[in-house]
């Protein structure tokens, strides 16, 4: 168990970020551990076809038997949305004796299989070696992914941010995962690692909270010279492994329209036009048009996240979809 003592400082200069190295390095879990992620079979399905079978050795590899992941794999992120190739410079240019280090601290008293192993004669080449892997891994079976992925990361984050600006503190830390819990300027996260229960004063370094679709439960990261870091199962990830569902509600459909029913019902987490769309295998342009008239009638509501206008139920929304379950095509 790990507390996390926050002043004021440290809370006005709380950040969301997402991490898409992160992404791909937590994948990797999701590809050893099938049966423990098994909303995620679609894309473990998609990526079986696509895995340059000459990685599998060294990806499976930078996952120890106990799960903990060499420090250096995953970078905290320098700007709310970084870059994949920005994230892998960072592990590039990592030194060899310290990416040495991190891989012995994750498999503590374990052996190291022979691809690491063999890494000790030259760290820095082991280093090289495991960024092409991870950057072959990343364009090959997660970019594909990744729009969605970051529609999902986003509208956790817009959501988030409202609670925030709502409730708080409090409010935010209520519901971010059950591992986690807030009490006067504590916050306390419980997890399965090697750390024991230790305390943490923070002291102006602020905290950086990141969503993950992959991670299985709250974790934390902290280093003395900078920021701790939370990463925590985003809301709504299971949407992105959805297929299609059964026939919406006839009353709402005969109240609003088949298509703006469906739309409603999916909306239950925020999302983009470009992911509703995908969602439906509509065009942007037609999600756009049915949005609108959601969102002048007061059911839904907009609010920019970088480049994309997220989408979410108004109460009122709430009020006329619930329990309804979504339907399987928008004309």
């Amino acid at each position: 168990m790990l507390e996390l003592r926050l002043g004021v400082t440290d809370l006005a200069s709380m950040w969301f970020a997402y991490s898409p190295l992160q992404e791909t390095v937590f994948s990797v879990r999701a590809l050893v551990l099938p049966g423990m992620y098994a909303p995620r079979l679609p894309w473990h399905d998609d990526v079986a076809e696509h895995l340059n079978p000459e990685d599998v050795e060294l990806l499976y590899a930078m996952m120890p038997p106990r799960r903990w992941l060499p420090d250096f794999l995953t970078p905290r992120p320098q700007a709310p949305g970084p870059k994949f190739a920005e994230q892998l410079a960072t592990v590039r240019a990592t030194p060899g004796a310290l990416g040495w280090h991190d891989i012995l601290a994750a498999y503590g008293p374990d052996r190291l299989p022979p691809v690491l192993a063999a890494g000790e004669a030259d760290p820095d080449a082991l280093i090289e070696q495991i960024a092409t892997v991870l950057d072959r891994y990343w364009r090959r079976c997660v970019r594909p992914w990744w729009p969605r992925m970051r529609a999902v990361l986003d509208a956790d984050i817009v959501h988030r941010s409202r609670s925030l600006a709502v409730g708080g503190a409090r409010a935010l830390f209520a519901d971010l995962h059950d591992r986690v819990s807030w009490s006067d300027g504590v916050l306390t996260v419980r997890q399965t690692s090697r750390l024991q229960h230790s305390a943490v004063e923070v002291a102006g370094r602020g905290l950086a909270l990141v969503p993950s679709v992959f991670a299985r439960g709250a974790m934390t990261v902290v280093d003395p010279a900078g920021p701790p870091v939370i990463s925590y199962p985003a809301r709504g990830r299971s949407t992105l492994w959805e297929a299609a569902q059964p026939a919406t509600e006839a009353a709402l459909a005969r109240l609003i329209g088949a298509p703006r029913a469906r739309l409603l019902a999916l909306l239950r987490h925020p999302a983009s036009t470009t992911e509703l769309a995908y969602r439906l295998g509509v065009t942007a342009a037609a999600v756009s048009q049915q949005l609108s008239v959601l969102h002048a009638a007061g059911l839904v509501t907009r609010a920019r996240s970088g480049r994309s206008v997220l989408y979410a139920r108004t109460t009122l929304g709430d009020r006329l979809a619930d329990p309804v379950v979504p339907a399987r095509t928008v004309p």
